[in-house]
């Protein structure tokens, strides 16, 4: 993961200081892109610790199409909601934020996000269903430039306590059977935020690679705003004085053939070495 040390060094040296929506500035500069060879390893962090419940969880609540954060703290800790009312995911703040309260429809709700926008696209009366779509593409017609999936719906952007950040992505099938993906993320928090992308999409794309019989090769990450938040500069500083280790490896059940069927028991990382946590506080 070399690669993200050296995004965090560009930001630091050429970042600008720019004001946001939130309390805190961020350094920041627009538009980087970087490559992560999914034949080496799985790129997960190292220089840190990776929450990989929250990014196994995350994900397959994205596949259900749920827009239920207390939904996902089910599949996170494995438990019925009326038992872990105490518990949090990376969504709780979002959902609990004052900005977003008065269009709650129910406790947890987070409208239209990334997970209803990529089972349930709505526009004008018409519905579809871009994970499918995108399977069954892959499986007839591999070569086709149309392998796209958007969570960038114009007509809904409202109705979400938070516009997606990682708004599209693409997938391509080489000659040779091997599927690669490139994702277009707006913004992207580079301290918190980022290393659960790179980890999220690299899981998507072996995932759906298994249940179309090709072979995970590379996720391209592209940025548009890429940004550090003023307050996690310490924390940063101190990552960059880590030397990385080498990449762990990913396990999927290979029993699994269809993208609705996994589960949190079916994805494993083996030999995860890291340092330690770093915790930052993250702005909303």
């Amino acid at each position: 993961m070399r690669q993200y040390l050296d995004l965090l060094a560009e930001i630091r040296h050429n970042g600008e200081l720019r004001k946001n929506r939130t309390d805190f500035d961020t350094y920041s500069l627009f538009g980087y892109q970087t490559r992560f060879d999914l034949r080496e390893g799985f790129p997960a962090i190292t220089t840190k610790q990776l929450a990989w419940k929250g990014v196994v969880s995350e994900l397959l609540w994205f596949l259900e199409g749920s827009n239920d954060e207390r939904r996902l703290a089910e599949i996170r800790y494995g438990k019925p909601r009326e038992e872990i009312q105490d518990k949090t995911t990376i969504w709780t703040a979002n959902a609990q934020a004052d900005y977003w309260k008065p269009k709650a429809k129910f406790d947890g709700d987070l409208g239209s996000v990334y997970g209803v926008q990529w089972r349930n696209w709505t526009s004008n009366g018409i519905t579809v269903d871009q994970i499918k779509n995108l399977v069954d593409g892959i499986k007839r017609d591999p070569f086709s430039r149309r392998h796209i999936v958007s969570a960038w719906n114009v007509t809904e952007l409202d109705n979400m306590a938070l516009p997606p950040c990682h708004v599209m992505f693409q997938f391509y099938v080489s000659s040779n059977g091997e599927l690669s993906c490139q994702l277009y993320q707006r913004s992207a928090d580079v301290f918190l935020g980022t290393p659960f992308n790179i980890a999220s999409y690299a899981l998507l794309i072996h995932m759906v690679a298994q249940v179309t019989g090709l072979q995970a090769k590379e996720l391209i990450y592209t940025i548009g705003d890429a940004h550090i938040y003023v307050n996690h500069m310490a924390q940063v500083k101190e990552q960059m004085q880590r030397s990385p280790y080498s990449l762990p490896t990913l396990w999927l059940n290979p029993a699994i053939k269809d993208i609705d069927q996994f589960t949190m028991d079916d994805i494993r990382l083996d030999n995860y070495k890291h340092w330690p946590a770093l915790k930052g506080e993250m702005a909303v």
